[in-house]
């Protein structure tokens, strides 16, 4: 199981969010960020980190949960078995994606490559339509009811203030007594 983990992290959040920003980076050198005033690049330098380092934490700490919880991995290959709905998936039901998004957009920041920002821009507008489309077609086909509950009380991508505590008794009808 280590290896399945291992492969699926790498095929997905390490190539889209190290690799291929590294070998766009490598193949256009060019960066407009240091263009600008020094104040202005400064802000920008750590804008970019602050949001690259929240965009780490989002992204191993989902992971984490899908180690632990999930019974599966990241990769659609080998999905999970267990429905994650704690952790930051309490408050929003893509955290990961908006990890990878927000480690994209501050690397785009602190590069200042134009290329990395396409990148970005179409990693993030393929994700805003292939998410709706067939992920959650897929989640709600394996795990039925127990995601439209989840569905119906997380928002895709704007977090809840507070966690949704799920129901046992709602989300497992046949645990009625």
């Amino acid at each position: 199981m280590i290896l399945r983990h291992a492969v699926s992290i790498f095929a997905l959040p390490v190539l889209v969010a190290i690799i291929a920003p590294a070998l766009l980076v490598i193949l256009f050198p060019f960066s407009v960020l240091w263009s600008f005033q020094f104040s202005t690049a400064i802000s920008l330098l750590i804008t970019g980190g602050l949001l690259a380092g929240i965009g780490f934490v989002l992204l191993f700490s989902t992971i984490k949960l899908f180690i632990k919880k999930g019974e599966g991995t990241i990769a659609p290959w080998n999905p999970t078995r267990k429905l994650i709905i704690n952790g930051f998936y309490s408050h929003v039901r893509n955290p990961m994606h908006i990890g990878v998004f927000l480690i994209l957009i501050g690397e785009s920041i602190l590069i200042g490559s134009l290329p990395l920002t396409f990148w970005t821009l179409l990693f993030i507008v393929g994700n805003l339509i292939y998410i709706p489309l067939i992920e959650e077609q897929r989640l709600a086909e394996r795990f039925g009811d127990e995601y439209q509950i989840y569905k119906k009380n997380v928002p895709r991508w704007i977090p809840r203030l507070s966690s949704w505590k799920s129901n046992p008794q709602t989300l497992n009808p046949s645990n009625k007594a």
